[in-house]
């Protein structure tokens, strides 16, 4: 199972998202062609409400040690509730990686 489909896996079993989104960003560093080492995650999840932000990246960051531990070398989290996803319908196009062309990340 490739490390996108494990976190997606990973994270639907425990919150029940409403909406879910993994995208892999690896192509966007310096990796070699291929990689599933940076992820962007955008979770909506009715798990999150009445929960501080640092709570419910603690939640995922618990729930995903084993892919940080293992080959993730980032992971952007946007965790929304489902009124919060409403009220904002996007999350903000992630920063171009300073260190591209250089040596492997």
């Amino acid at each position: 199972m490739s490390m996108q489909s494990t976190i997606e896996h990973k994270v639907k079993e425990a919150l029940t998202p409403e909406h879910l989104e993994v995208i892999n960003e690896s192509y966007m560093h310096s990796v070699a062609p291929g990689s599933e080492t940076h992820f962007k995650l955008v979770v909506v999840s009715q798990a999150f409400e009445g929960q501080r932000l640092l709570a419910r990246h603690r939640t995922l960051n618990g729930l995903l040690a084993d892919e940080l531990a293992g080959g993730v070398h980032a992971l952007a989290l946007h965790t929304l509730t489902p009124a919060e996803w409403r009220e904002r319908g996007a999350v903000p196009a992630s920063p171009n990686c300073m260190g591209k062309g250089g040596a492997s990340a």
